[in-house]
């Protein structure tokens, strides 16, 4: 194997977490192999803060301030894709909320 950060960001990952054979990464086109790393990369930010609310993500962010970002990155990036997935969030009107209706 040539001396490349390849084996670190494209390889092993594909092997470790997708459970891909060096046979399969072999026969697969290298745009494959990038469309499938960079859909494991979306899905990993995404789900980094499950589990966790705001108000959690507000205590660790006083001692690692980066946590906020990453945090709304993820959550900005979620909305995106379940905005192009069709999923949309019920809409209450402020009647509905004050429970007028």
């Amino acid at each position: 194997m040539r001396e490349s950060p390849d084996a670190v960001y494209l390889y092993i990952p594909l092997m470790k977490e997708l459970g891909m054979s060096w046979n399969d990464i072999k026969h697969t086109p290298r745009n494959e192999l990038d469309g499938l790393m960079k859909a494991f990369s979306t899905y990993t930010t995404i789900h980094a803060f499950d589990g966790y609310n705001p108000d959690d993500i507000g205590k660790l962010a006083k001692d690692k301030p980066h946590i906020r970002s990453q945090y709304n990155t993820a959550m900005e990036l979620k909305r995106r894709m379940e905005e192009r997935a069709g999923k949309q969030d019920e809409v209450k009107s402020f009647k509905n909320t004050l429970g007028i209706i």
